[in-house]
């Protein structure tokens, strides 16, 4: 069955991390955990409800271009298409609700993976996420071959940063642009994940151990 667009498509393929071509697929082939099981036979039936209401607006419009004379019969039969498609709009709203409510939990467990898979970074690795999302481009100095990154803020990032950021796939550069023109540096997913995601706090009370023979710190209980 032909697939039509429906307004879940995008959130579905966001959070299984593939086409939903490709879901289908899996499901096809009993790949699947119950989540995504369900969530694919709600989206089905979800498709097919989107099927209907196509086909009673492409109806609807037929019967409205001029082609049929204007009588009795022609009047009845637009009455009944348009029960017909509010009817098929009913049942797609309802069928839509479903599927989100089986895209829910699939999303949750999606987050919680991004999660789980982002670093725990630097401060200076978060400023310069932050500087990214403004806007920045690798650049290469023609005279010393020195690369660098430089955001719209004017902040200047080393290239050994940026490479670390690339490794954890925190940020992708555009290459298909020349270094001397700028190749642009977004952030990816996990990269935008990592700037909300929570910071892990150091225990409350904990202090560093004194070195042998240092000065007593101020907070020391006196005799």
């Amino acid at each position: 069955m032909k697939k039509a667009l429906t307004q879940l498509d995008h959130r579905i393929e966001a959070a299984v991390g593939h086409s939903i071509d490709r879901l289908w697929q899996h499901r096809d082939r009993d790949l699947l955990d119950e989540a995504h099981t369900q969530l694919v036979d709600a989206h089905r039936l979800l498709v097919q409800a989107e099927h209907s209401v196509t086909f009673y607006r492409v109806q609807l419009h037929s019967l409205s271009s001029g082609q049929y004379p204007v009588d009795n019969a022609l009047f009845e039969r637009i009455h009944r298409t348009v029960d017909l498609l509010q009817d098929a709009a009913r049942t797609r709203d309802r069928q839509q609700a479903k599927t989100m409510a089986a895209l829910e939990p699939v999303e949750a467990a999606a987050r919680d993976r991004a999660l789980r898979d982002v670093p725990d970074l630097p401060a200076p690795d978060i400023a310069a996420l932050l500087a990214i999302t403004q806007g920045a481009k690798l650049h290469q100095n023609l005279l010393t071959q020195q690369l660098y990154v430089v955001t719209a803020s004017g902040t200047r990032i080393p290239y050994g940063q940026l490479q670390r950021l690339e490794e954890a796939r925190l940020a992708v550069r555009d290459t298909s642009h020349p270094l001397t023109a700028g190749q642009p540096v977004t952030l990816t997913d996990t990269g935008r994940t990592a700037l909300t995601a929570p910071r892990s706090a150091k225990a409350p009370g904990a202090v560093p151990a004194p070195r042998p023979g240092s000065w007593p710190t101020a907070s020391t209980a006196r005799r």
